[in-house]
């Protein structure tokens, strides 16, 4: 199983964001340190904001920070967000459906594993993903930039 970039996007922003403390990084200074190109970081950003995920603020003084709950945010709930919960295989999409779909097992198998993924990521919140050596870590690479 492969996710999206943008899931892969969100769940960094959410890891910087939970090391940066008082600063409150803008969406361009977090798409400069996580080297993406604004327009997708800014999409992400407010896809998290979406979810409550993430405050924003405008302006002088603005920026970005996680929220209570993006803090507590289940990373499995996050992965779920992003990908949604659409089957791993598309059975039923294109021109001609699959011919098996009727007796197929690899359709339920595939679903099986792809549930005991989110189930791995369950427990994991965003708080767990930034401790030692990870967080400091995040807080050298937005020093770097």
């Amino acid at each position: 199983m492969r996710l999206l970039r943008s899931t892969d996007l969100a769940l960094r922003v959410l890891m910087r964001l939970a090391v940066a403390g008082e600063s409150s990084p803008t969406t361009r200074e977090v798409a400069a340190d996580m080297d993406v190109p604004y327009t997708h970081a800014a999409k992400v950003v407010a896809e998290l904001q979406h979810q409550g995920l993430v405050d924003a603020r405008r302006g002088r003084g603005g920026g970005l920070s996680l929220s209570a709950k993006g803090r507590t945010a289940s990373v499995g709930g996050v992965v779920r967000a992003f990908e949604g919960d659409g089957d791993v295989v598309d059975c039923e999409g294109g021109a001609s459906p699959c011919p098996l779909s009727s007796a197929c097992r690899l359709r339920g198998a595939l679903r099986r594993a792809q549930e005991a993924f989110y189930a791995s990521l369950d427990p994991l919140t965003v708080a767990d993903m930034v401790a030692a050596p990870t967080g400091p870590l995040l807080l050298e690479i937005g020093r770097a930039s």
